[in-house]
């Protein structure tokens, strides 16, 4: 009796010990890594738009928190947990915006896949301001829906889709589906950005609601002279932008064309970044339907509009980074002002950060 019970043990035991080393050899075979971020964004965005038809002054301020952890497998494969948390300076909350991140990513050598809700700088924060204003950053830290993209040197191109807001019986259902892309070729190269904003109505609306389109898309050549010469960026692009839009109910599209030109150069720690429009207004139904309809910069409504950036890096590496910039709005017949200050801080557990970088401001210029 006794012996058939320790035979039975150990049959048992042996049975647990060949399980474990099968779940062990999959667990090896699936090479897991745990990964770990960790950030914190504080921002100030000062705009003096006194007497402005299409800007309002205001002052925004706040910091966000933004911890991740996640998993590694197979090398290619990621997965990610974590939130965006933001506090207003003055606000009495603790947390006034809540976006929660989980998302899976994809990275190849030529393909890059992200599906969830993914931090916005990870994949659209080429795009220029015409398409979306500074504070989207801001206050728009996460996209939800999927990214697509194919890259080869300093060429790529993307298809994306960011489903802002789901319907219910006091919201609208709305969504993005955006494609970018460039070409390079040497110091040369051509690049796109294109975006549709589909908004909804309501469930169940007292009165019928139409739907409307809100489409922008930018083509333009430009080079690149930061790869032969000293300086961090020295780039200039040019092209043509048109908007699409349209009230279903009406049916009839408006479309607005115009030109549009950026120059950005950095040199030591200080930057110019310019752009010019000039063309039609965009944005025709902004008084109706606000930032539900566009996430774009409200002075491209008006037919003539330059910006100039100047920046100073007091600190730019790849964990810390401390920019001020103070800009100039230059339509209506009027400049207008806007002071920003960003300090960053970014660390993680696997990319090897902090390896290269700038040195501060004043060990550039005054030694």
């Amino acid at each position: 009796m006794n012996l058939r019970i320790k035979k039975g043990r150990c049959k048992g035991i042996a049975l647990l010990l060949l399980v474990i080393s099968i779940e062990g050899f999959h667990w090896n075979a699936f090479s897991q890594e745990f990964l770990w971020k960790a950030g914190i964004h504080n921002f100030f965005d000062n705009s003096e738009f006194e007497h402005s038809n299409v800007q309002i002054p205001q002052t925004m301020a706040g910091v966000h928190f933004v911890p991740e952890a996640g998993l590694k497998w197979n090398a290619n494969h990621h997965f990610f947990v974590g939130l965006d948390a933001m506090h207003e300076y003055g606000s009495n909350k603790n947390i006034d915006y809540f976006n929660p991140i989980v998302y899976y990513e994809f990275s190849g050598k030529h393909f890059r896949f992200y599906g969830g809700s993914v931090p916005r700088k990870l994949l659209l924060e080429k795009y220029p301001r015409m398409f979306f204003q500074d504070s989207i950053t801001n206050y728009r830290p996460v996209i939800n829906g999927i990214f697509w993209e194919y890259f080869s040197g300093g060429s790529y191109f993307n298809i994306w889709m960011d489903w802002v807001s789901r319907q219910t019986y006091t919201r609208r259902e709305s969504f993005f589906m955006g494609w970018s892309g460039r070409y390079a070729l040497n110091i040369f190269y051509g690049q796109h950005f294109a975006y549709m904003l589909h908004l909804a109505g309501i469930m169940e609306p007292e009165k019928p609601e139409a739907l409307h389109d809100n489409g922008l898309i930018s083509y333009s050549l430009g080079v690149d002279l930061s790869s032969k010469t000293n300086f961090e960026k020295l780039e200039a692009n040019a092209g043509l932008s048109f908007g699409l839009e349209r009230d279903r109910d009406i049916g009839e599209w408006h479309y607005q064309r115009g030109f549009l030109s950026e120059v950005k150069v950095e040199y030591k720690g200080l930057e110019l970044f310019n752009t010019w429009y000039v063309g039609q207004c965009q944005q025709v139904f902004r008084g109706d339907h606000g930032t539900e309809l566009y996430w774009g910069d409200p002075l491209y409504r008006t037919k003539s509009y330059d910006r100039a950036d100047l920046s100073i890096f007091f600190y730019k590496s790849e964990v810390v980074n401390l920019k001020l910039t103070w800009s100039f709005h230059f339509t209506e017949h009027t400049m207008y002002h806007q002071q920003l200050f960003y300090a960053t801080f970014d660390l993680d557990n696997f990319s090897k950060k902090g390896q290269k970088r700038y040195r501060y401001i004043w060990d550039n210029w005054f030694r």
